[in-house]
């Protein structure tokens, strides 16, 4: 793995505030666990049957969560630009993860692995931050969860694929057609009509 730069480094820092703040002292020892991985386009970040050892934060790029159901590929979540990127549940459990996770596009993500996670919660000067960011982590994991099912229920295809323009920017536009419209629930075709719509 390459090393991080600086500009990479202030761009994770001035994100993770968002769920703690750390002093330079602990800044200095935080950056000593944290790594960089760069995945090709269409290259895996975790298959199924693997336990997930990192969690990451995609500094640029995108990926895709998605499952192989009866050789059917079903797009199900993404990861955007300043967003986190693990099979969370595996990270922490142990446990192998169920679905695939995939660059969309050449992605840089900084990562942290289980091994550096745990040695960080047993450090005595970093254990409260990293717990703390641990615990809001998964917070931010369940209220996308939660969004994600609520907008199956209260939102229309069309507003679904109007929230993911607003978080995913430019990068939609150039995903294959079937990937959003599996993520939005609904046919390529009936993607294509919305997408009209809005053009209109």
């Amino acid at each position: 793995m390459d090393a991080l730069s600086q500009q990479q480094l202030n761009q994770f820092r001035e994100h993770a505030a968002a769920y703690v703040e750390f002093n330079e002292a602990e800044w200095i020892i935080c950056i000593q666990h944290l790594a960089l991985l760069k995945l090709k386009k269409k290259e895996h970040f975790v298959v199924p049957g693997q336990v997930c050892k990192t969690i990451g934060f995609v500094l640029s790029g995108s990926v895709r969560y998605y499952h192989l159901i009866d050789g059917k590929d079903i797009t199900n979540y993404f990861s955007f630009e300043n967003d986190y990127v693990s099979s969370y549940k595996s990270f922490l459990t142990g446990e192998p993860c169920i679905s695939y996770i995939q660059a969309l596009e050449p992605t840089t993500i900084l990562t942290v692995s289980k091994k550096n996670w745990d040695a960080m919660l047993n450090n005595p000067m970093l254990a409260y931050k990293i717990e703390r960011f641990g615990r809001l982590l998964a917070e931010y994991y369940l209220i996308c969860y939660e969004d994600r099912v609520t907008s199956f229920i209260t939102q229309t295809p069309e507003e679904r694929y109007l929230k993911l323009l607003e978080s995913g920017k430019d990068i939609i536009r150039r995903m294959p057609q079937h990937y959003i419209a599996n993520f939005l629930g609904i046919t390529p075709v009936s993607l294509s009509r919305i997408k009209r719509r809005i053009l209109v």
